[in-house]
């Protein structure tokens, strides 16, 4: 943990000066899909406090969770139109704006907590949010890690890809998550977020795929009765601010913000490691029953040959693919 930690204090040195006080009280709103007991939340709660704090009251946030303002896929939309000033979203539900941040949801890419911080910071950190700037219309304020997406359902237990055939699992509007479960022969059905709990509980869909934190804040232990530990994706959400909105600001409010937002980041991170496995524990204790999977590598192998081939172009070409991959080793 120290070792994330540390990648995350580099990153934070060059946003840690002084910064002068600032003269109009203005109030931000914060739209959010999760809870706020959730990884979403933690977040969210610590860059309010931050911008509060550091702006000496200046500047307020709102928080709006559960998706009380829109799904995640309207909530960035709006940032970028202006009407929103900050999403907080799963990057998921930001690739339908933007191709070739598809790449951040790839099938087995990220590897490890570690790879996750690694992806997201530095020069690769500089990469994903110049283009959320140019293809998205919005700035990149700091991320939420998650940790990976495992697989819930209220069919049967999945220990295998035998066990998945024809498994009805929520996604969001994401070709390339969508293409993933196909490949390994589920059957993914695109929704929206807000409509998820309500459709595991008609059995609309049989299954979903979030890390502990979310399916344990989201309350599918009382909707779902099996959950396999898969390794696929790691569940990144950035934080989102419409350039528009982040354009109008002061130099001053700015560097405040993206400070705040590089600081809730770290913060996250140490929640996630901190809180994961108590959430897995008390989703065991609602009666959930928790499996591995025996042949993880022939998933692994599928994604490698029938996804990552499919959309190597549209997320910026093998050799962008490539680069990316030998930053991670």
């Amino acid at each position: 943990m120290k070792k994330l930690a540390k990648c995350l204090t580099v990153s934070l040195a060059c946003a840690s000066a002084a910064l002068p006080a600032l003269v109009d009280a203005k109030t931000m709103r914060l739209g959010m899909g999760d809870p706020l007991d959730s990884d979403q939340g933690a977040y969210a709660s610590r860059f309010k406090e931050l911008v509060e704090y550091y702006s000496d009251g200046d500047i307020k946030v709102t928080l709006y969770p559960n998706g009380a303002i829109g799904s995640e896929t309207e909530m960035v939309q709006n940032a970028r139109l202006g009407s929103l000033d900050m999403a907080l979203v799963g990057i998921g539900n930001v690739t339908p704006f933007s191709k070739e941040l598809g790449m951040l949801t790839m099938p087995y890419v990220i590897k490890s907590t570690s790879d996750a911080v690694k992806i997201t910071t530095g020069s690769l950190g500089d990469h994903w949010n110049q283009l959320a700037q140019k293809q998205v219309g919005v700035n990149i304020l700091g991320w939420t890690y998650s940790n990976f997406r495992h697989l819930t359902n209220s069919k049967r237990p999945v220990k295998n890809m035998e066990d998945v055939q024809g498994l009805k699992v929520r996604v969001p509007q994401n070709p390339i998550m969508l293409a993933s479960w196909e490949a390994w022969g589920a059957n993914p059905i695109a929704m929206a977020w807000t409509e998820t709990f309500t459709a595991l509980q008609q059995q609309v869909v049989d299954g979903q795929d979030n890390p502990y934190i979310v399916n344990n804040t989201m309350k599918f232990y009382e909707i779902q009765d099996y959950v396999t530990e898969i390794h696929h994706q790691y569940s990144l959400q950035p934080l989102l601010i419409g350039k528009r909105t982040f354009e109008g600001l002061s130099d001053a409010e700015r560097n405040l913000l993206t400070r705040a937002g590089l600081e809730a980041q770290q913060h996250a991170l140490i929640f996630q490691i901190s809180e994961a496995d108590k959430a897995k524990q008390h989703m065991i204790d609602n009666g959930v029953e928790v499996f591995t999977l025996e042949d993880e590598e022939k998933w692994i192998e599928l994604a490698k040959e029938k996804v990552w081939p499919q959309f190597y172009d549209t997320i910026g070409g093998k050799e962008n693919f490539d680069s990316v991959l030998k930053q991670l080793q």
